[in-house]
């Protein structure tokens, strides 16, 4: 029973970093990266759909982001979504493909990505915190029905603590990772 709540425990702990390592590919760093634009959602047809099903997202150049659409009429509505996505480039249509020249960062836009990492760690902390607490209630609301002893909780919640510590380390391990990949100039 203990082992069901702390393995449910870990297993959401996992997913909030994975989510967390998703949002991290989203955001810029010092190269061009076709995970700033792949999860954009485009409306193909009256349709919300991600570009990464609409066309063929690469990186030729370090700085330079080529969108191949495979339906060329979905070309103005690409065009449109990263204008309106303010990623801080502008889409230059060139026949059926779209370039996307990725300016040099500048200090201050540097400074504001961190910032914004480091919004973005401190919700991916606060998530692991959330699974914590909630999984610490489940263990009381065993113990208040009988169903495991006072030690069992203690060990239950010393372990769920062992596991939020271990996916906090991750998740600042992770940050620091990309805030050097950030501010590299």
């Amino acid at each position: 029973m203990i082992n069901d709540i702390i393995n449910e425990a870990k297993h959401k702990m996992k997913a909030s970093v994975s989510v967390f390592e998703q949002d991290l590919l989203g955001i810029r760093g010092s190269r061009a990266s076709t995970a700033l634009v792949d999860r954009l959602t485009v409306d193909y047809y009256g349709q919300e759909t991600e570009l990464r099903q609409l066309a063929t997202i690469s990186t030729p150049e370090a700085m330079q982001i080529l969108i191949r659409p495979y339906d060329r009429s979905a070309v103005k509505s690409i065009e449109k979504a990263i204008q309106t996505a303010n990623i801080g480039v502008n889409p230059n249509v060139d026949g059926e493909v779209i370039r996307l020249n990725m300016p040099p960062l500048t200090r201050e836009r540097r400074q504001e990505l961190v910032k914004f990492l480091s919004r973005r760690m401190e919700e991916a902390r606060v998530a692991i915190r959330n699974i914590r607490r909630s999984a610490n209630d489940d263990l009381k609301e065993f113990e208040k029905e009988g169903m495991i002893s006072e030690d069992d909780k203690k060990r239950g919640e010393e372990e769920i603590q062992k596991l939020t510590d271990q996916f906090i380390a991750q998740i600042e391990e992770l940050g620091k990772i990309k805030e050097k990949e950030i501010m590299e100039v």
